[in-house]
């Protein structure tokens, strides 16, 4: 299973562009992934409306950068989300993203108009934005998390489910932490997207995935795999893949590549020395409260109500 890892130590245009484009070559080229005239999902970490140095969401550089390599193919990408605060539009102009995207015709979609699918065992308001489009790029944020450890490949298609649901999914599944961990990869199995692009240029440590501490990494990793991906991702900051419990569930339910051994690394070697000052999240319960999904509603009510005004 091969994973691309090229060095890419800050946000300028050209660094991103040549970072980007080598993954997709190294990964097989563009045309692997997609075909001319394709509906292409870019689907970010936009979790909630901060602006680009706090590095709670996926950066411009590399939206803009995938999105422009996809135009030049001949495909019509659009950029889409279902944040856990505001919405899609808020957090885009939090990111002062809007006009880019609009002089390259890239349109920006709230992940809305859910349709129920089974998905381990229960019915799931999925997307239909998302699943109306040919193919999906999963463009993550390499963060910290309380509730899971780290977030890399895997948990970011949980913004596919629309709207408040997500924390009434944490309030139903979240007392166990595998059943949970399951859960988050019975959706990206259902969503399947065609390739991960983790933007690790600058990651987020501490109380993450929004409140953490933006600390630069010099990193894009790159894969078809997101265990092989979450692997590459934990061995960057020394972190033993086995206390992560995406990659625990992963490996206990026989999903995606989690030996080692069998990850080929593609691109820039893994470095000598590791990251070892990546502070991580002070634990939190994945499961949510009642009250705190109650409370979670108004708060985004006020959030979406503000954002019309604006």
């Amino acid at each position: 299973m091969i994973v691309s890892l090229i060095r890419c130590i800050d946000y300028k245009e050209a660094a991103v562009e040549q970072a980007i484009e080598r993954h997709f070559s190294l990964l097989g080229g563009v045309e692997r992934f997609v075909k001319r005239g394709d509906i292409v999902l870019l689907k970010p970490n936009f979790i909630a409306p901060k602006p680009r140095h706090c590095a709670t969401q996926t950066d411009p550089a590399i939206l803009i950068t995938t999105a422009k390599l996809l135009k030049d193919f001949g495909c019509k990408p659009f950029v889409g989300d279902s944040p856990a605060w505001a919405n899609v539009f808020a957090c885009a102009k939090a990111l002062e993203i809007e006009a880019p995207l609009k002089k390259l015709d890239v349109p920006i979609r709230q992940l809305n108009r859910p349709v129920k699918r089974q998905i381990a065992g229960v019915n799931v308001g999925i997307s239909s934005v998302a699943l109306d489009a040919d193919l999906i790029i999963n463009l993550p944020k390499f963060k910290s998390h309380q509730q899971l450890v780290a977030t890399f490949a895997v948990k970011n298609m949980f913004g596919c489910v629309s709207g408040k649901w997500k924390a009434y999914w944490h309030f139903a599944k979240g007392g166990n932490e595998t059943k949970f961990c399951k859960f988050l990869i019975e959706i990206y199995k259902h969503l399947s997207p065609a390739l991960t692009i983790i933007d690790a240029v600058i990651a987020m440590d501490g109380p993450g995935p929004i409140n953490g501490r933006a600390r630069p990494l010099g990193w894009i990793i790159g894969g078809t795999d997101p265990i092989a991906c979450e692997i590459v991702c934990s061995r960057l900051i020394n972190r033993d893949p086995d206390t992560v419990p995406i990659i625990k569930t992963a490996k206990k339910i026989g999903f995606g590549e989690a030996n080692p051994e069998k990850i080929e690394i593609t691109g820039d070697p893994l470095p000598e020395n590791k990251c070892d000052d990546f502070m991580p999240a002070e634990p939190t319960p994945i499961r949510f409260s009642l009250p705190r999904v109650c409370k979670s509603i108004c708060k985004q009510i006020v959030l979406l109500a503000k954002a019309r005004r604006k």
